[in-house]
């Protein structure tokens, strides 16, 4: 089987009829589901879901559909930055596929997207069409009133497809990338500020640990330090739970519980038990592989380039 994986976030986590109904949409293509959640306060939800590439983008191209036809992102509310109902779009190759299938899937999803839905597209990580769009946060710099004020004058705010305007559907990034964990821990205080501080010393923009994006936030009434695992490979899960534990310590605060959007690949457990993660105990198995396997009958370690 040709898998790869697609985990687009959506910029709608309260209203569960309109998350059920991009649900639906993917799920009417032949693809897998394997995980999706929803988060009032970052008004999000992921979608996690795997398949053959040409049938990936037939279901992200439906959910995409809905969502822009029923989401208004001038209306939107909520902690999570984002610049568009259908914020990021990453292809993900899992199983016999190659990198660069999925930078071309992206590249033409991307092109696909900005004719039909008339929206502002970038290409971002693999399929960055500009090197400095590698990075995600790089498109997002500024956020979405920066952008739309600057869209159609500063060409470095110029989308790779598309118009030069936002709309209420505000724009698209579009990419293909390995494997990213978005893990978020929250703290024993409402201390917003201190979430922010430790997010501040522990990023790599901020000279923390490489491959690690973070931000503070308040989430349901708690501190969340909110991150991005860009590459387990190159900086470990233990490595950055200590880290966290070490930080919070120096502001008097501890690590409470912890929360993963999406699923994980085994390897970044590197043999550690899941409880590494500090996740509720109703939690499901978050393993990237079991999920591959329960939908596909191949358990087997997913072994990324």
């Amino acid at each position: 089987m040709r898998l790869i994986e697609c985990v687009p976030n959506f910029s709608e986590g309260r209203r569960t009829e309109v998350i059920d109904a991009i649900a639906a949409a993917i799920t009417s293509a032949d693809v897998y589901l394997l995980d999706y959640s929803a988060d009032p306060d970052h008004n999000r939800c992921v979608f996690t879901f795997a398949g053959e590439p040409t049938s990936v983008a037939q279901a992200m191209f439906r959910g995409a559909e809905v969502a822009i036809n029923q989401i208004d992102l001038s209306a939107h509310v909520g902690v999570h930055p984002r610049i568009g109902v259908v914020d990021v779009v990453p292809f993900v190759p899992l199983r016999n596929v190659a990198m660069s299938e999925c930078v071309e899937l992206a590249r033409a999803f991307g092109a696909q997207a900005a004719q039909t839905f008339n929206i502002p597209v970038y290409a971002y990580g693999y399929a960055a069409l500009r090197p400095e769009r590698e990075n995600l946060a790089y498109i997002r710099r500024g956020g979405l009133e920066y952008l739309r004020a600057m869209i159609a004058s500063d060409p470095d705010k110029m989308p790779d497809w598309g118009p030069s305007v936002i709309g209420k559907a505000g724009a698209m990034v579009v990419g293909a990338r390995g494997p990213l964990i978005a893990y978020n821990v929250f703290l024993s205080t409402d201390d917003v500020a201190i979430a922010k501080a430790i997010a501040s010393n522990i990023r790599e923009s901020g000279g923390g640990l490489k491959y690690v994006r973070a931000l503070g936030l308040l989430v349901r009434g708690r501190a969340q330090v909110s991150m991005n695992i860009i590459d387990y490979r190159q900086t470990p899960l233990d490595l950055i739970l200590q880290t966290l534990e070490d930080e919070a310590r120096k502001y008097g605060v501890e690590l409470a519980e912890g929360e993963l959007i999406g699923l994980i690949p085994q390897a970044a457990l590197n043999g550690a038990e899941i409880s590494l993660l500090r996740l509720p105990e109703t939690s499901r198995d978050p393993i990237l592989e079991t999920r591959v396997g329960a939908a596909t009958g191949d358990y087997r370690e997913i072994l990324f380039q």
